[in-house]
């Protein structure tokens, strides 16, 4: 590494990644073993690589045992916090079907719990857009045409939505639908770059020490629940870059919810629907 005017620049990198590197190192690169025919004369020089390559050897198969020992418990870890979200979602699947029933048995109504996770995908390009709207797309990250992104339902949110409704459509995305996206369409931001999540490794080197954020089970259980790390969460996934829907729009110039019908606003489960023809 140069100094700042020699034009490298010097990345912060967390000891976790740091070590993960060096692991990566260690068991990629191969040592060679010197091999001296016995009883002739080794220089000095001679003896002290042979030495280094034996310590350097040593260090290799410590780092390489270590890594792969890290990797399996991790993984074993994972398995088993996802195999407790599933029941986790069954059991709140299964509570909400009981208070709907004990409810028609007594004759009165069950008010379903209100969506905490809002999904939004923008409908509309950037042509005859006025200055404010255009901010705000900005600031929910929606830039392009079909971009998708994870929200938290609060007033902030709502206030905003409202100012750019007719350029988007919204609703509350379901397990499936979140877990589908992520692993489909499920690029992650690291070093401002868009990256695949295409391992696990990548989404714990980024979540997995401040936020315990471990691996794709993981990250879909924090964006579902809308969890205490949900904006790390959704701020590391870039937003989703859907294709046209099947089938096509029904009528961007008018509402979901109006009579004529339409497609921008509020879907509410409806938004399921669009993304599976949009994904």
């Amino acid at each position: 590494f140069g100094s700042s005017g020699s034009g490298f620049c010097v990345l912060p990198l967390s000891l976790q990644t740091l070590a993960s590197f060096v692991l990566a190192m260690a068991a990629r690169y191969m040592i060679l073993k010197d091999t001296v025919a016995e009883g002739a004369a080794v220089p000095e020089k001679v003896k002290l690589k042979i030495t280094r390559d034996a310590t350097l050897a040593k260090e290799k198969e410590t780092a390489v045992a270590a890594a792969k020992k890290d990797h399996e418990e991790q993984r074993a870890a994972l398995k088993n916090r996802t195999q407790q979200y599933e029941k986790e979602y069954s059991d709140y699947q299964k509570k909400l079907i009981d208070l709907r029933r004990e409810a028609k048995l007594g004759g009165n109504f069950f008010v379903e719990p209100e969506a905490k996770l809002l999904f939004v995908v923008r409908i509309v390009g950037i042509i005859k857009l006025s200055p404010k709207p255009r901010k705000v797309l900005q600031l929910l990250r929606l830039k392009q045409l079909h971009n998708g992104v994870f929200l938290k339902v609060n007033k902030p949110i709502l206030q905003m939505l409202k100012l750019v409704q007719p350029y988007v459509t919204y609703g509350y995305p379901s397990l499936k639908t979140v877990r589908a996206l992520v692993y489909k369409r499920g690029y992650g931001k690291v070093s401002k770059q868009r990256i695949p999540l295409s391992d696990n490794q990548i989404i714990s080197d980024k979540l997995g020490e401040k936020q315990g954020i471990h691996g794709v089970e993981d990250l879909v259980h924090e964006i579902y629940t809308v969890g205490p790390n949900f904006k790390q969460a959704a701020n590391f996934l870039w937003p989703f870059k859907l294709s046209a829907p099947r089938g096509g729009f029904k009528c961007k110039r008018h509402g979901y919810c109006e009579m004529k019908g339409g497609d921008w606003g509020n879907r509410e489960e409806e938004i399921n629907e669009l993304i599976a023809r949009m994904n």
